[in-house]
C-alpha cells in the first residue's frame, strides 16, 4: 500500500512538473505583461497629471483622477495577464468571481472600503481642499494630503495627524478658510461711572484705525452685559481666515484699543476685593 501511495504521488508530481514546463511561455508572457502594466500605470499617471494638471483642478479631485486611472490600467493588465496564462478563463467567468469575492472582501475590510468610498465622496465635494485650515472631533489643523484612505493634518504646532476619511465624511468638519476673510471677537469691560457711549466711540474708532481690520466689512462694538466690576463690550471685526491672520488682528485690535482708552481717561477696571477686619471682643463683655 506505501509502494502504491508512492507511486501515486510521483505520477501526480510528474504530471504538475510536465504542466509547469508547458506552461512556462504562458508565464514568461504573463510576467512581461505584468512589468508592462507597470510601466504603462506609471507612465499614464504622469501623463494625467500633466494635461488635468494644467487645468483649475483642485488638487483632491486631481489625486482621484490619476488613482482611477492607474486602478483601470492595473485591471486591464491582471485581465490579460489571467487570460494568457489560463486560456479557459472568460470575463463573465472573473466578473462572477469577482462578485462572489466581493462579498467576501467586504465583510472582512467593511473598514478599509468604507474611508475609501469616504474618500472618493471628500475629493469630489468642493468643500474642504487641500491647504484648508479644519477641525473635526477635537482634530485642527491644515489639509496637508487627501489620500483614498486617509488625509493628513498638519497641527498649527507641526504635528500631523492621520485622520481616516470615514470620521471627516460622517462627522461635522468646521472649515476655518473656506473664504478668505472670517470674523473675529473680543470683549472689553469699561468702569460703571464711564460714558457709555464715549467709550464706545473712542474703541470703534480704535479699532477702524488697525491696518489688519476689514473697515470695509464694517466694525461692531456692543455693550453685551453688567459684568462683577464692569460694562462689558463686545467687539467685532473681520480680517484673515488663516489663525495666524486672527491672532495678528486680536493683537493690534487689544493693543489699540487699550492705549485708546487710556488716551481717552477711560478706566478698565478690574475685580476689586475689600477685606473688612473686626477687633475681638474681650471675654469679659462678652459675659
Amino acid at each position: 500500500m506505501d509502494a502504491n501511495f508512492l507511486t501515486i504521488l510521483q505520477d501526480q508530481l510528474g504530471d504538475m512538473a510536465e504542466t509547469t514546463v508547458r506552461m512556462l511561455p504562458q508565464l514568461a508572457v504573463g510576467l512581461v505583461i505584468l512589468i508592462l502594466t507597470w510601466l504603462v500605470a506609471k507612465g499614464g499617471r504622469k501623463i494625467a497629471h500633466r494635461f488635468i494638471g494644467r487645468t483649475d483642478i483642485r488638487p483632491s479631485l486631481l489625486t482621484l483622477v490619476e488613482t482611477a486611472v492607474t486602478i483601470l490600467i492595473w485591471f486591464v493588465g491582471l485581465f490579460a495577464t489571467a487570460a494568457i496564462i489560463l486560456p479557459g478563463v472568460t470575463a463573465a467567468s472573473i466578473i462572477a468571481g469577482l462578485g462572489i469575492g466581493a462579498v467576501a472582501i467586504g465583510f472582512a475590510f467593511q473598514d478599509i472600503f468604507e474611508n475609501f468610498l469616504a474618500g472618493v465622496l471628500i475629493m469630489i465635494r468642493e468643500k474642504m481642499r487641500i491647504g484648508d485650515v479644519i477641525e473635526c472631533e477635537g482634530i485642527s489643523g491644515k489639509v496637508e494630503a487627501i489620500n483614498l484612505r486617509e488625509t493628513y493634518v498638519r497641527k498649527l504646532s507641526n504635528e500631523v495627524t492621520i485622520v481616516p476619511n470615514s470620521m471627516l465624511f460622517k462627522n461635522p468638519v468646521e472649515i476655518f478658510t473656506d473664504m478668505d476673510g472670517r470674523r473675529h471677537e473680543v470683549v472689553c469691560g469699561v468702569a460703571y461711572d464711564v460714558d457709555l457711549d464715549e467709550a464706545a466711540r473712542v474703541i470703534e474708532e480704535a479699532v477702524r484705525g488697525c491696518d489688519k481690520v476689514d473697515t470695509d466689512r464694517g466694525v461692531d462694538v456692543f455693550a453685551k452685559e453688567f459684568n462683577s466690576s464692569s460694562v462689558d463690550y463686545l467687539i467685532r471685526w473681520w480680517s484673515g481666515s488663516t489663525p495666524r491672520a486672527g491672532h495678528e488682528s486680536r493683537d493690534q485690535v487689544v493693543r489699540a484699543v487699550k492705549a485708546a482708552l487710556d488716551r481717552a481717561g477711560i478706566e478698565i477696571p478690574f475685580p476689586y476685593i475689600t477685606h473688612t477686619f473686626k477687633e475681638p471682643v474681650p471675654l469679659e463683655k462678652k459675659k
